[in-house]
């Protein structure tokens, strides 16, 4: 040790570093990926939504387009945001276009539609025409092409309908499919789009206002009851980006699924980094301080058979969500898709499930290997760790369960000026969970929120509102965790 001096400066006590010790380096940041490769989940996107659905790039993985089946293989390799069109032998990259139809520029238009009637007969091709070019091998766009040149009201139509018409063609002749990246926006919203029940009705603006209020950031530990598939520790384990750590809680004996957490691509490090632990386990260790006790008696009291446990993680049909073409319904290939503690809204889907940990083939053939599944059990260290310093944040998506008691269990496990959120479907939880976290001081700055979101369609001469929204995103109970005074000592 020694004192640094000088004319101007005040002495400041120096540490000698010794050779031995060097500077701790930050984690490594982790990639985000670029391209797809051998086994991890994309989503694909059918003819701009018209259809989503969740894939895994497996040796046999096929989607089936209208009639056709298409290999999933040219997609390994490829940037996501990649194009792809239906050709003779399957999906083929698309070539850039200059004019996609959707920026058409605003012109003096002097037609109208008022002369055109819809009765059949203004297209001479017929069904046995196009199903002969077909067999001869024509594409997609030379149909199309060959649909507007027999229309006889194609000329006469303004040119937002000329636009409209060759989109609608386009969609039926010659599909389009955009490789696109799992993430949590885009998981959050197909979930969202057709089975909203699964993730209790969460929207993807309402998920992001949840990560925010809770101040979910690097090296966090935070704590969540996730009761809608694991969407919501997903989202924080992507957030968190491979520092921090994801405490998943459940009521009960049985872990709730979070099996949503396998389309998100995370790395081995960041999925090493969320675990499940009981809420009785987690309050037990707040009154006892013995981790290692804990733990031996949550294991001793979850110990199933190795069946049961193949049996209880399921792939079901895809998540697809085909809006309005019956013919588009897919798929060959075993696409990811979730179980989860909600009832599901549709019966067939709990049909003809497959094991999640040994992806087959429609032949009963392994494509897929073993994956490292979230959800372990954490340490007696890590236990101890968040007796002694409480989790920094605190999120709640339990749409299904009591929420004054939930939280009255779970804000003690927080450290002092935590931040919390709580979402709910329903308005009275929040309010009589609000009331009484107010009468016993245990937060303050509460509030609760009523998310609102709605989308614009952003074309030339085209920008407005769309027409139809989700005018329901739930509601979000947020606050910050206080030091309750105890009532004996007259505070």
């Amino acid at each position: 040790m020694g004192l640094a001096t000088g004319p101007h400066l005040k002495p400041r006590l120096l540490r000698s570093v010794s050779p031995s010790e060097t500077p701790m380096a930050p984690p490594p940041t982790p990639v985000i990926p670029r391209e797809a490769w051998e086994g991890c989940s994309v989503l694909l996107d059918i003819n701009d939504g018209d259809r989503l659905a969740f894939f895994r790039l497996t040796p046999g993985a096929t989607v089936k387009i209208g009639d056709k089946s298409c290999s999933l293989q040219p997609l390994v390799g490829r940037p996501f945001g990649s194009l792809f069109r239906v050709g003779p032998s399957g999906l083929v990259p698309c070539a850039p276009s200059q004019d996609d139809g959707a920026h058409v520029q605003a012109q003096a238009e002097t037609r109208d539609n008022r002369s055109l009637v819809d009765n059949n007969t203004a297209q001479t091709l017929s069904s046995e025409d196009i199903e002969a070019m077909k067999r001869e091998g024509a594409s997609g766009d030379v149909i199309v092409e060959a649909l507007i040149a027999n229309s006889s009201t194609f000329g006469n139509k303004t040119v937002f309908s000329q636009e409209k018409y060759k989109l609608k063609k386009q969609k039926k002749y010659a599909p389009k499919v955009l490789l696109r990246c799992p993430s949590t926006r885009s998981i959050c919203e197909t979930y969202f789009k057709k089975y909203p029940a699964r993730i209790g009705f969460m929207r993807v603006d309402t998920l992001s206002l949840m990560l925010s209020m809770a101040n979910v950031g690097a090296y966090s530990d935070v704590l969540v009851v996730d009761m809608v598939g694991g969407l919501v520790a997903g989202a924080v384990a992507e957030r968190l980006g491979g520092t921090g750590y994801v405490c998943s809680s459940y009521l009960g004996s049985a872990s709730s699924s979070i099996d949503i957490i396998r389309m998100y691509n995370l790395s081995g490090d960041m999925t090493s980094r969320i675990f499940q632990a009981r809420l009785s386990d987690l309050c037990s260790l707040q009154n006892s301080g013995d981790a290692s006790s804990v733990i031996s008696d949550s294991i001793q009291g979850e110990v199933v058979e190795p069946g049961t446990v193949q049996n209880g993680s399921t792939l079901a049909q895809p998540v697809d969500t085909a809006l309005s073409d019956e013919n588009m319904q897919s798929t060959a290939a075993q696409p990811v898709d979730i179980e989860v503690a909600e009832p599901a809204m549709d019966e067939h889907l709990s049909q003809g499930d497959n094991s999640l940990l040994d992806c087959k083939g429609s032949n009963g053939t392994s494509i897929a290997p073993k994956s490292l599944r979230a959800g372990k059990a954490p340490s007696p260290e890590r236990m101890k760790y968040w007796k002694e310093h409480g989790f920094s944040s605190l999120i709640v998506a339990a749409p299904g369960h009591e929420v004054e008691s939930l939280v009255a269990d779970l804000l003690p496990l927080l450290s002092y000026s935590a931040p919390f959120a709580i979402y709910h479907q329903h308005l009275q939880p929040l309010a009589t969970c609000m009331h009484s976290l107010q009468v016993s001081k245990m937060a303050i700055g509460l509030q609760i929120m009523e998310p609102w979101l709605r989308e614009y369609q952003v074309l030339p001469s085209r920008t407005h509102p769309h027409m139809q929204m989700n005018a329901f995103g739930g509601y979000i109970l947020s606050g910050i965790r206080i030091h309750s005074p105890d009532p004996g000592n007259g505070e």
